[in-house]
C-alpha cells in the first residue's frame, strides 16, 4: 500500500513492528470496533450500485460524502487504474480517512487508535456473504521508509503530475507535504480542486503536458472551478466535488495526527528508555505551535467550497453557550474564526500518555495566557486566545484546574 489517495503512508522507526489483526480485542480505533460487529452480526454492509460496499461503510462509520476529496495522480498500488478520467475518492472524519478506486480490488482504510496511533486495513470491494476488513501487515510501512518520526503516518502530498498522472520523479523525492503553513502555489498537485479562492492559486486541476518540462504545469482554467462536468464523468461518484475547505481540513488533520503519534510513541518509549527532556520538550512545542496555526499561511482572498462540507463539518461541535466551537471556519483571513486545533477534542488527544498531555496543556496554556512571547508565540492575538480559552473551559473534559483558576 504505497500511499492511500496522495496520502503517503509511512514506516516505525522501530523495524519488524507489525500491525495487529482487525480483530483484535485490544484495538479500539472505529474500523476495529465496527469489524467485530460485523463478525458477530450487530452490523452489516449493504451492498449497492457501482461501488458496493462504499457507502454502507461510509455510514457506519459516520463519514459524510461531502467530505469527498479526488486525487488523479498516480500515487497508489493501485496506480494502473487511476488516471485524470477515474480519480481516486478519498473521504475522511477526524479518525479515518477511506480511500476508493474505480474497478479495484480494494477499498483502503487507514483509522487512528486512541493509544496505538495508526491501523491500515483493506476490504474486498467484490460482494461477499460476510464482509470483512483486513489489517495489513508491513506492505502499508515497509514500501516507503520512516516518513513519519517514531509511529506510523498519513499525509497530503502534492506532485507534478503529468497528462496520464504520473507523477514526476527528480532528485529522489517523488512527493512534496503540505500542510496549513504551506504556500497554496505549491499544493495540491495532482488533485481535483472545487470551490473558489480569488486570486489564490493552487496546482490542483492542473497536469505538466510537456515531459521536457515537467515543472511547468498549464493552470488554464484550473483555479476558481466549480464544476468537474467534462473534465471526467462525475457521475461516477458519490459527490461531484473535491472541495477546497475538505482539502484544508484533511491537510491539518494528517500532520497533526503524525505530530500526536510520534509524540505519544516517544513519551511511552521514555518510560522505559529515558530520552532527553529537551527533545520532548521540543516535541511538545512544535505540537503546541501547530495547534494555534502559528506560521499559518495567510488567505490573500476569501475561499469558499460548493459542497456543504464547511457545515457539516461545523455541526459536529462541541459549542460553548455562546454558540462557539473550534470547528468553525472562517475562510476570509485564515482557516478557523478560532485557531486552535479541533483535533484536541479526539480520542487519540486523550489516549496521550498523561505526562506527554499535562506538558501540552501547561504550553498551550501559557501560549494562551501570554506568558510565551517569543519563537512564534507573539503571533497570537490575545483577544482571540482569551475566545479560544473560554471555548476550551465550556467544551473540553479533562482540563486541569489552571485553566479555570
Amino acid at each position: 500500500m504505497k500511499y492511500l489517495g496522495g496520502i503517503a503512508v509511512g514506516a516505525l522507526v522501530a523495524a519488524g513492528t507489525a500491525l495487529l489483526s482487525a480483530t483484535s480485542n485490544t484495538k479500539q480505533d472505529p474500523i476495529s470496533q465496527l469489524d467485530r460487529k460485523l463478525e458477530t452480526g450487530k452490523a452489516s454492509l449493504e451492498y449497492a450500485g457501482e461501488w458496493g460496499y462504499l457507502s454502507s461503510m461510509l455510514k457506519q462509520l459516520d463519514i459524510n460524502t461531502d467530505s469527498q476529496i479526488l486525487v488523479f495522480s498516480k500515487t497508489s498500488f493501485q496506480q494502473d487504474l487511476i488516471s485524470a478520467a477515474k480519480p481516486r475518492a478519498l473521504y475522511f472524519n477526524d479518525d479515518i480517512v477511506i480511500g476508493a478506486v474505480q474497478d479495484a480490488k480494494v477499498f483502503e482504510a487507514v483509522a487512528l487508535d486512541p493509544t496505538d496511533g495508526l491501523q491500515f486495513f483493506s476490504l474486498d470491494q467484490k460482494k461477499t456473504s460476510k464482509p470483512r476488513f483486513k489489517a495489513e501487515r508491513g506492505q502499508c510501512t515497509f514500501c516507503h521508509g520512516p516518513i513519519n518520526k517514531w509511529a506510523q503516518g498519513v499525509m497530503i502530498a502534492t506532485v507534478f503530475p503529468a497528462p496520464d498522472g504520473k507523477p514526476f520523479f527528480s532528485s529522489g523525492q517523488l512527493f512534496q507535504l503540505t500542510d496549513h503553513r504551506s504556500p497554496f502555489e505549491d499544493r495540491w498537485g495532482g488533485y481535483y480542486v472545487t470551490g473558489t479562492s480569488g486570486g489564490i492559486k493552487h496546482r490542483g486541476n492542473a497536469v505538466a503536458p510537456d515531459p521536457k518540462k515537467p515543472y511547468d504545469l498549464d493552470l488554464t482554467n484550473t483555479s476558481n472551478v466549480t464544476s468537474l462536468e467534462g473534465r471526467f464523468d462525475v457521475s461516477k461518484y458519490l459527490a461531484q466535488t473535491s472541495d477546497i475547505p475538505a482539502l484544508m481540513t484533511l491537510e491539518h488533520q494528517t500532520v497533526f495526527t503524525n505530530m500526536l503519534t510520534s509524540l505519544n510513541a516517544q513519551f511511552r518509549a521514555n518510560e522505559d528508555f529515558p530520552l532527553p527532556a529537551e527533545q520532548l520538550d521540543a516535541e511538545v512545542d512544535k505540537l503546541v505551535k501547530f495547534m494555534l496555526f502559528i506560521d499559518e499561511t495567510k488567505l490573500v482572498s476569501p475561499i469558499k467550497g460548493i459542497s456543504t462540507f464547511t457545515k457539516t463539518f461545523a455541526a459536529r461541535g462541541p459549542r460553548d453557550k455562546k454558540g462557539r466551537s473550534l470547528r468553525d471556519f472562517n475562510l476570509e483571513s485564515r482557516m478557523f474564526q478560532y485557531p486552535l486545533s479541533y483535533m484536541i477534542y479526539s480520542k487519540a488527544f486523550d489516549g496521550l500518555t498523561q505526562s506527554a498531555r499535562d506538558r501540552i496543556y501547561r504550553r498551550l496554556h501559557d501560549a494562551l495566557t501570554g506568558k510565551l512571547k517569543t519563537g512564534g508565540y507573539e503571533q497570537l492575538n490575545l483577544g482571540r486566545s482569551r475566545e479560544i480559552l473560554e471555548i476550551l473551559v465550556e467544551t473540553k473534559q479533562g482540563l486541569p484546574p489552571f485553566f479555570t483558576s
